[in-house]
């Protein structure tokens, strides 16, 4: 585990968790989390991305969806197994993580030709964060295995 800073969510316990397969090598999955967020999640020409740990990120979502910027940085990276990110998104109203410094915990397990996916959204402050966090987790994890497929 890296020694970068973490936010303390002792008095947040709230997450929303999603698992999944995708059918694409964890090598593939693992990029478009760190260096392609643009060809599923991000506004293409948005994104401003360095896969560090202790490094910030930036993106808006796809328009489609409304525009949010998305902020954080990576906690922890293992090649082809693990990202973990501080996650941050909001409009200025009540969407999103309402501003909070949530953490994003994603684990890559192979199975076969395809890769299971472990998410964990960790720090939520409120039922409606997490709620809406639970719905939109695994639709845009379909957008990832559509982009990869």
């Amino acid at each position: 585990m890296s020694t970068v800073p973490r936010p303390d969510l002792s008095t947040r316990p709230l997450q929303a968790t999603c698992e999944t397969t995708v059918n694409a090598t964890p090598e593939a999955i693992f990029a478009a989390w760190t260096e392609r967020f643009d060809i599923w999640f991000a506004q293409p020409g948005t994104l401003a991305m360095v896969p560090e740990p202790g490094q910030p990120y930036f993106f808006y979502n796809r328009d489609e969806w409304g525009r949010h910027p998305h902020y954080g940085r990576f906690l922890d990276l293992v090649a082809n197994r693990l990202i973990e990110m501080t996650w941050m998104t909001g409009n200025g109203t009540s969407e999103g993580t309402e501003g909070a410094e949530t953490v994003l915990r994603v684990e890559l397990i192979p199975k076969g030709e395809a890769t299971e996916i472990r998410l964990t959204h960790s720090g939520l402050v409120s039922e409606r964060s997490r709620i809406g966090h639970q719905e939109n987790w695994p639709l845009a994890l379909r957008l990832l295995d559509e982009a990869l497929s």
